[in-house]
């Protein structure tokens, strides 16, 4: 009972010196992009679920937990025109109640035109964004699981280079009889050690809350995540002269999922962004916004995802994670 009281205790002081200032922009942007085709199925926010699947260890490291050992996974996500990100990682259990995990994750940008201010075009230039993890769980009794994430975060926009440091921290209770789960997690706590100019911003810090339920006996399985704890104001969320019909600032931290599991071997997704929802409404897209499908396969060691999203207007989202047990 006191270990895990005190990871509570110590997960909100630190979490708590994180909590003010939050309203300014920030850089490496590309950490809050799902890393798995689960969570991009269930609105692109999920830090609850417990499931054997590796690409979730991004999201919440106290997934490690759940995660079969020797494990690999890539997942790879298409996103606006040009742009693509994706992720591996490895899981291996280390002792009874410990489990760590290695990965890294990226974001390519493509190519663009180097111009000079007049047009004239001096040849192309590259943009890329890069992060290396290091991860650790514990299970600090048979329902509550602690762990934490170090990562080494570089960008590199064509002559310009920017490097941080950053650590993620969860906690999860899980009750099996039940098959209830609830998690907190502060990501990205850290700061930019090198800038790309004279200025140093800060990190995209996000305080989560979430949690996961089955429907008793039914094949189906609900989550709630709330993210951006720390961030209230209404200019965070409507950067556009005219906020967009139906916004509603306490909503927009809200991303909701289902899942439907028939069997162990397979699910069908869906959720819900109102965040993401509210802000293409705002760029003149209603098609589909905010709305967000998946499903997965369970082949003995193999496991296999698939998404659909929309984060742009200019293009759809499609998410794909693979997964295999040495």
């Amino acid at each position: 009972m006191k270990t895990y009281r005190i990871t509570l205790l110590t997960f909100f002081l630190l979490t708590a010196q994180f909590m003010r200032g939050q309203e300014s922009g920030s850089v490496f942007n590309f950490l809050n992009l799902p890393t798995s085709s689960h969570t991009t199925a269930l609105g692109g926010r999920n830090i609850s679920l417990i499931e054997d699947d590796a690409s979730m260890i991004f999201q919440n490291p106290t997934a490690l937990a759940s995660v079969s050992n020797n494990t690999m996974n890539l997942n790879f996500m298409t996103y606006m025109r040009g742009s693509k990100t994706g992720s591996a990682s490895f899981v291996r259990i280390a002792g009874k109640r410990g489990t760590w995990g290695a990965g890294i994750q990226f974001m390519g940008y493509g190519s663009m035109k180097e111009t000079l201010e007049t047009g004239e075009v001096l040849g192309e230039m590259h943009a890329l964004d890069m992060a290396i993890n290091g991860m650790y769980s514990y299970s600090l009794s048979d329902r509550w699981v602690g762990a934490a994430t170090g990562k080494i975060i570089y960008s590199k926009y064509a002559d310009y280079t920017s490097c941080g440091l950053a650590v993620d921290l969860g906690l999860n209770y899980y009750d099996e009889e039940h098959d209830f789960s609830l998690s907190a997690v502060a990501a990205n706590l850290g700061s930019q050690v090198k800038a790309f100019g004279e200025d140093h911003e800060r990190l995209p810090f996000n305080l989560q809350l979430g949690f996961s339920k089955s429907l008793g006996h039914a094949p189906i399985r609900f989550s709630v995540t709330m993210v951006d704890l720390s961030r209230w104001s209404s200019n965070y969320y409507y950067h556009v002269s005219k906020k967009p019909k139906g916004g509603n600032i306490l909503m927009n931290h809200f991303c909701f999922g289902v899942d439907i599991i028939p069997t162990k071997q397979f699910y069908i997704a869906a959720g819900f962004n109102f965040r993401r929802a509210y802000e293409m409404k705002a760029a003149g897209s209603s098609h589909a916004a905010g709305l967000s499908a998946g499903a997965g396969l369970n082949i003995k060691k193999v496991k296999f995802g698939l998404a659909y999203a929309k984060y742009h207007v200019s293009s759809p989202t499609v998410a794909v994670s693979i997964s295999y047990s040495l």
